[in-house]
């Protein structure tokens, strides 16, 4: 089930806008556990994939398997990520860079998901 979203939201996750850089929730945010889509709650991304990359958005350079579609981006240069499940979008990903041994850059907007956190035991649990 989709979650009822701002129009800040929509924006951004239905019309593929763009947060503002280093404005977001999550762009200086490294506590475990793991990131899922605002609209449908989908697990995206694990904290552990999560590095500073001084982008202005949180980065990530894996994301939790069959997670992430990438999809070409209608300017013909960027590739576009959306969630798997409900297509939402997430942000766009870069290879390239070497900013990390996987040389990968996830580039998300923090409007586009949600933090759980993780206890000692391995279990999620939504952030307020």
């Amino acid at each position: 089930m989709n979650k009822e979203l701002n129009e800040f939201e929509r924006f951004v996750i239905e019309n593929k806008g763009t947060e503002r850089p280093y404005t977001g929730e999550y762009n200086e945010h490294f506590s475990p556990g793991r990131y899922v889509c605002k609209r449908c709650s989908a697990p995206l991304y694990s904290s552990e994939h999560k590095f500073e990359s001084h982008c202005g958005w949180p980065a990530f350079d894996d994301e939790i398997p069959g997670a992430v579609e990438r999809v070409p981006d209608a300017d013909g240069r960027r590739t576009e990520i959306v969630c798997a499940n409900c297509k939402a979008h997430l942000g766009h990903v870069f290879e390239g860079e070497y900013l990390t041994e996987k040389n990968l850059r996830h580039c998300v907007n923090s409007v586009s998901m949600v933090f759980e956190s993780a206890d000692q035991q391995g279990n999620y649990h939504k952030e307020e």
